[in-house]
């Protein structure tokens, strides 16, 4: 078993209410979720009105296929979401 897993350090511009932060990453988590059908969950820096960190993780039988769907979604949340993406680790493990 390979567990595959992604973690996104990102900017979110203009905004200016925890409540407007929030939106923007549940829709992010509920894309990860639904497209790539990843477990996704807001990490870190959940103090920060401006930055965020989202982790994912994917459980396959590859390492290949694992980081190849995390690549994907990464190449979504930039080309779909409105932030700026400062740091992204994508790695594999096995069990």
């Amino acid at each position: 078993m390979i567990v595959s897993m992604i973690q996104i350090i990102f900017e979110i511009p203009d905004v200016e209410t925890i409540k407007e932060k929030r939106r923007i990453l549940r829709s992010v988590k509920d894309k990860l979720e639904r497209r790539f059908h990843l477990s996704a969950a807001e990490v870190d820096l959940q103090d920060s009105l401006s930055f965020a960190q989202i982790g994912g993780a994917l459980v396959s039988n590859s390492k290949d296929f694992g980081e190849m769907v995390l690549h994907k979604a990464l190449a979504m949340i930039e080309k779909e979401v409105p932030v700026r993406i400062q740091d992204v680790r994508i790695y594999s493990e096995g069990f």
